[in-house]
């Protein structure tokens, strides 16, 4: 099995639980890592995953709903990429990283993980 990964794919979007979050608008960056049969190794690009085609359907997926918990941010993602694409495992983060916090933090996140049964 390799692992693919994107790290810091920088959507805009409107979810968050307050109001003013899904209104305005804020940044979120995806860290997706795609677990995929040794294939890929063919090195023909035709058994690959192409990493536009993932990115899109990261920004498809924040487009299509605004929600409430970065958990379930993270779980559609991770399902809509598992059911995308040719892959054994999804794992995919997504962090907060301009959240104002009393005392401050660098970012908040979640992480959920999906496999094919």
């Amino acid at each position: 099995m390799i692992e693919l990964e994107l790290h810091a794919l920088e959507v805009r979007g409107f979810h968050g639980a307050l109001p003013e979050e899904r209104e305005r608008g804020q940044r979120f960056l995806f860290d997706v890592w795609l677990s995929v049969p040794e294939a890929v190794l063919s090195d023909r690009l035709e058994d690959a995953i192409d990493y536009r085609d993932v990115a899109l359907a990261v920004r498809e997926v924040s487009d299509t709903r605004a929600y409430h918990l970065l958990e379930a941010l993270a779980a559609g993602v991770a399902d809509e990429l598992l059911s995308r694409f040719p892959v054994e495992r999804v794992r995919v983060r997504v962090r907060k990283p301009d959240l104002k916090l009393d005392p401050p933090v660098e970012y908040s996140a979640a992480t959920v993980e999906r496999s094919r049964p």
